[in-house]
């Protein structure tokens, strides 16, 4: 049976012990420090891992009105994945070492490619590693190219700005935006040009998802919490939203793992939103 939201680290441990046909992806990131994920991975990284950079690989080229982390081509992220060994139907393990976030923006791309078989390592490196796993330095051979085909989606609807500035006045569409809550009440933060939120947005901070070890809540605490953030709306009426379209990722995860599916995702977030001074901005809680 396939995994296809979120992995243990014994689970992971049993699979890659029993040479189970894996593909391993370190996807450990720091925004402020771009070339620092990949050190840490030539440092110590899960055995068998390959690395995926945010920016290099998880994300498109930004114009400065399209965000800091647009969406790649789709076409040609199906093609970087199949150089990095990806073949139809294998699962797929994403880890980072910073909470799942950007294990999750992985996750949320495969599955944009119509991929299922993918999971995020529940509490990531620091969770592996509690358990007595070992890492290993150095990298990983280039496997031979998989033979990975894109399918449908099995995500919700990718929203454009044009939609959510629609969605202000139409009310269509419940925006959830994973920023932490003072950057969405509208205190200044260094990632942000402008501070506040889309009017009407509401705030579910992604950290709340997570228990003091760094994994994800139980399914039912994480439905009652976004049930609450919905107000009686249906989950395929949530649109995830952030700064920049990664950390949503963690929150469409975690309303997978809720049972709550067909979230959307907003990937320009709030960095695209801020890029043209016409478009309203809310502050306050």
């Amino acid at each position: 049976m396939a995994f296809t939201t979120i992995i243990s680290a014994d689970a992971l441990h049993d699979l890659i012990v029993a040479h189970a046909p894996l593909l391993v992806l370190d996807c450990t990131f720091d925004l402020t420090d771009p070339a620092k994920g990949r050190a840490v991975y030539a440092q110590g990284h899960i055995p068998g891992a390959s690395y995926v950079d945010l920016e290099e690989d998880l994300s498109g080229q930004p114009d400065g009105a399209n965000g800091r982390h647009p969406l790649p081509d789709r076409a040609a992220f199906a093609q970087h994945m199949r150089r990095l060994g990806l073949n139809s139907g294998q699962q797929v393990i994403a880890y980072d070492g910073n909470g799942g976030h950007f294990a999750a923006r992985l996750w949320w791309m495969l599955r944009w490619l119509g991929h299922d078989a993918v999971a995020v390592l529940d509490g990531g490196t620091a969770v592996w590693q509690a358990a007595g796993f070992t890492l290993e330095p150095g990298s990983t051979p280039a496997p031979d190219a998989g033979d990975f085909t894109p399918g449908a989606p099995l995500v919700g609807a990718v929203v454009s700005a044009d939609q959510v500035l629609a969605n202000i006045a139409s009310g269509e569409f419940v925006v959830i935006d994973a920023r932490d809550p003072a950057r969405f009440r509208g205190e200044p933060h260094p990632l942000d040009t402008v501070s506040g939120h889309i009017p009407g947005a509401r705030n579910r901070f992604l950290r709340d998802n997570f228990d003091a070890d760094g994994k994800f809540l139980s399914p039912d605490r994480l439905a009652a919490a976004f049930r609450a953030v919905l107000d009686g709306a249906p989950p395929e009426k949530a649109v995830m939203q952030c700064g920049s379209g990664v950390t949503a990722c963690s929150n469409a995860l975690a309303m997978e793992i809720a049972g709550l599916r067909g979230a959307g995702l907003y990937p320009g977030s709030w960095s695209e939103w801020t890029a043209d001074p016409a478009r309203p901005v809310q502050t306050g809680a």
